[in-house]
């Protein structure tokens, strides 16, 4: 037997293999969604208790993760819709719909009859048809407790125009997932990937459907040649050709009982549209080599469409697997994808550095006239890393990892330079960039990036943001900051608190979202200080640096790069946070 027929028959295999699988999954999961079934039907019959739309404005989203961010079509407007929260005991879902008003730096509530269910993990995908569509497609409910899923395969579109939600009943779909990824591509919906889970097992797909915008049916496409093996989580865009390109993702397998083995896909792949959209169902594989300087491996990155076709990504997470624990280094970076080129480059900001340069030779002219004399300014240095361990209150230890800019940078710079680059709004010395982040949610208008949240670990912590950034894609002359958020507010629950009310998780999940539901500005603050409260006064100083630590972390290594020793992060990371705290800003 040829190499070929040898391939073809462990294709096969592996084809049967994945559909026992999938079988044993679905058998296993059915009843646990049946369990799951009857709490998404309470939840649905208090969603139909709204009869009209009502839009209000209203504070920013509450943290969560696992939402979609989506750009308006015609507007310039950002769509949130569900998501996710977990509090270290509990978790809640949501299917509430923001909108964020660029020009007007605000948030309004958009609350319309017959919603989707709560989920997360989901994909959305916006079209410019009749004013604007919104398409969401799948993702999970959880219970909450964290333990039990439902994985959803419904089809839902909102209808910009007019504020209308409509389920799409349309057979011959996917299957239930979540972390798939969904793009529209020549008036079609082209879904790939993802995962299902039960409380015991889970599958991974790498099977792809294509959904007509126009006959409002569903196709799964069989392309030619080696495909991508099955992930959740990869980047996903589409070509101006109409083709498809896939990139890394995450997929975990079982080597032996209760033992789990994860792998970061770094491999790049090009689903060819043949015939130029003629025979829709001719497709086919074919593995790409990009030059360049890849992204380093990761998940949890986040990924959108960049002007002079371009994709990027953003962020994400390299887990180091230890034997009793995963120690994970969060990144904040931005890399490029040049479709036309075939070719990764990693994003530099353009800061104006000529204007401040001209400005430090002038006064050092001056000092030297005047007899002053100047300290020589050590060697330069690169950039620094830091990693340190801390003993939080509870006596929780946190391993903090971070980057900052190299010191001889911001050592040779003078203190009257500072001073007037702060009054100048430059505030060199408190970095804007949104700390290191996995699972972010981004979007692209106007040629203008818009990072939401996104979650960081201190050790079994995890800490869910709810920040906004921006930055032009097309100066790359620095980040702003439109939302801030204080990590050291956010409350967490340790699991052993729990116990005491295990009877009570159901009714206080339920509470938590007719809370969340509440369009009353005094209820929404007064549960924000309830999950947030603030720092005492009196608190300790350490205990005030640990629970923020891996924040300072974030800022450093942001500045000072990978190759920077985690040592050097973590002391340059200390000494801004304690900088910061004995002298606020």
């Amino acid at each position: 037997m040829g190499k070929k027929g040898k391939r073809d028959k462990k294709g096969k295999g592996a084809e049967k293999t994945a559909a026992k699988m999938e079988k044993k999954v679905s058998r296993r999961a059915k009843k646990e969604e049946e369990d799951l079934e009857a709490l998404i039907a309470e939840f649905q019959s208090l969603d139909a208790k709204k009869t009209q739309v009502i839009e209000s404005s209203c504070p920013p989203p509450s943290p969560r993760l696992n939402c979609s961010l989506c750009a308006h079509p015609e507007r310039d407007e950002l769509i949130l819709f569900g998501g996710e929260y977990f509090n270290g005991q509990k978790t809640y879902l949501y299917n509430e719909l923001y909108v964020y008003h660029i020009r007007k730096n605000s948030w309004a509530k958009l609350e319309i009859p017959n919603p989707p269910p709560r989920r997360c993990a989901h994909q959305a995908a916006v079209v410019p048809t009749a004013g604007g569509q919104l398409w969401i497609f799948g993702g999970e409910f959880a219970s909450p407790n964290g333990e039990q899923f439902y994985h959803y395969k419904d089809l839902w579109v909102l209808h910009l125009a007019t504020k209308t939600w409509e389920q799409i009943k349309a057979p011959g779909g996917p299957s239930g997932r979540s972390g798939h990824r969904m793009v529209a591509c020549k008036r079609q919906l082209i879904i790939f990937g993802g995962f299902h889970e039960s409380a015991r097992d889970y599958i991974y797909y790498n099977d792809v459907y294509a959904f007509s915008l126009d006959c409002f049916t569903w196709s799964r496409l069989a392309p030619a040649g080696i495909g991508p093996a099955p992930r959740s989580g990869c980047q996903m865009t589409p070509t101006p050709e109409g083709n498809i390109i896939i990139y890394g993702g995450y997929s975990k397998q079982r080597i032996k009982k209760d033992v789990d083995k994860g792998t970061l896909h770094t491999d790049m792949f090009l689903l060819k549209a043949e015939g130029a959209g003629k025979e829709e169902d001719r497709w086919t594989w074919s593995r790409l080599s990009p030059s360049g300087v890849k992204p380093t491996p990761r998940s949890g990155f986040s990924v959108a469409a960049a002007p002079n076709n371009r994709c990027l990504l953003f962020g994400g997470v390299h887990d180091e697997e230890e034997e009793e624990s995963i120690e994970g280094d969060f990144f904040n970076d931005i890399y490029f994808y040049d479709v036309g080129k075939n070719r990764w480059f990693p994003a530099q900001l353009k800061g104006p550095k000529s204007e401040k340069r001209k400005r430090r030779r002038g006064r050092q002219a001056e000092a030297e006239a005047a007899g002053q004399e100047e300290l020589q300014p050590p060697p330069p240095q690169g950039p620094l890393e830091i990693v340190k361990e801390v003993v939080a209150e509870d006596g929780t230890v946190m391993t903090i990892k971070q980057v900052i800019p190299g010191a001889a940078e911001d050592r040779d710079r003078s203190g009257s330079e500072e001073e007037e680059e702060e009054e100048e709004g430059g505030a060199l010395g408190q970095p804007v960039e949104p700390c290191p982040r996995s699972n972010a949610m981004v979007a692209v208008k106007h040629g203008v990036l818009y990072v939401y949240g996104g979650m960081f670990e201190v050790g079994d912590r995890q800490v869910t943001l709810s920040d906004l950034h921006s930055i032009d894609l097309h100066r790359m002359d620095g980040w702003k900051v439109l939302l801030e958020m204080d990590p050291k507010t956010q409350e967490w629950l340790e699991e052993s608190e729990s116990d005491e009310e295990e009877d009570d998780d159901v009714e206080g999940a339920e509470g938590g979202e007719e809370e969340e539901e509440s369009s009353e500005d005094e209820s929404e603050d007064e549960e924000g200080e309830q999950q947030h409260p603030a720092v005492q006064p009196g608190e300790a100083q350490a205990q005030y640096l640990a629970r923020t630590e891996q924040y300072w972390l974030g800022l450093a290594r942001g500045h000072m790069g990978p190759e920077a020793k985690d040592k050097k992060v973590l002391k340059v990371a200390h000494a801004m946070a304690k900088t910061f705290y004995e002298d606020p800003i």
